[in-house]
């Protein structure tokens, strides 16, 4: 497939597409509110909240063991379980739109009954989802047949490789590898084992 046969299957995605009009949406009546440096400090805020929320959702949420609930279980299966089976299965490189909605309408609900502040809340709402395309962009070229332009993409899309290859127990920070830094899981992979279960976290 070309190369712009699969940006197309990116920003063509429903769920991408959806993602991104509430971001026009959002933003545009943010911009009609009064921004003051203080709404614009929000806006980091986003992202560093979403930077490490990715990570310790991915490491503690999407890697839990097979649960006994089946709702649950069937939860966890689509969001995270069948895309280690298939890695490179397009309809599973997303997050699906009934999880990434809630999930940053929870974020932004807490900041906004923190601050009683629409216009901050909507500019770390922005935050949150600048974020988010980023890192769904990220997970998507790290299973598509793209190779990355600076040496520090082909680092992300090589760390992630190794999550799903080598270990699953390493390498949560999908488009943030750093904050693995901060919780001990980026290794030399020249130090870690092989693992089993990398591609079937359900028989952990």
């Amino acid at each position: 497939m070309k190369s712009k046969g699969m940006y197309g299957d990116f920003f063509l995605h429903i769920d991408i597409l959806i993602m991104m009009l509430i971001f026009i949406a959002m933003n545009s009546y943010l911009f009609t509110t009064k921004i003051t440096i203080n709404v614009l400090l929000f806006f980091p805020l986003g992202i560093l909240i979403y930077m490490f929320s990715e990570y310790l959702t991915h490491r503690y949420f999407f890697h839990i063991k097979a649960p006994k609930n089946t709702f649950l279980f069937k939860l966890i299966k689509r969001l995270h379980y069948d895309h280690h089976k298939k890695p490179n299965d397009l309809k599973l490189l997303f997050l699906p739109i009934w999880y990434s909605v809630p999930s940053l309408f929870l974020l932004s609900t807490l900041l906004f009954f923190s601050t009683r502040s629409i216009p901050y809340t909507l500019s770390f709402a922005s935050g949150l989802m600048f974020m988010f395309f980023i890192y769904e962009w990220k997970h998507y070229v790290a299973h598509r047949p793209l190779k990355p332009k600076t040496r520090f993409g082909r680092w992300i899309k090589k760390t992630h490789t190794l999550h799903h290859y080598k270990n699953e127990n390493y390498w949560y920070g999908v488009s943030t590898p750093f904050i693995d830094v901060l919780f001990g899981t980026l290794k030399d992979e020249k130090e870690v084992e092989l693992s089993a279960t990398a591609k079937d976290l359900e028989d952990r």
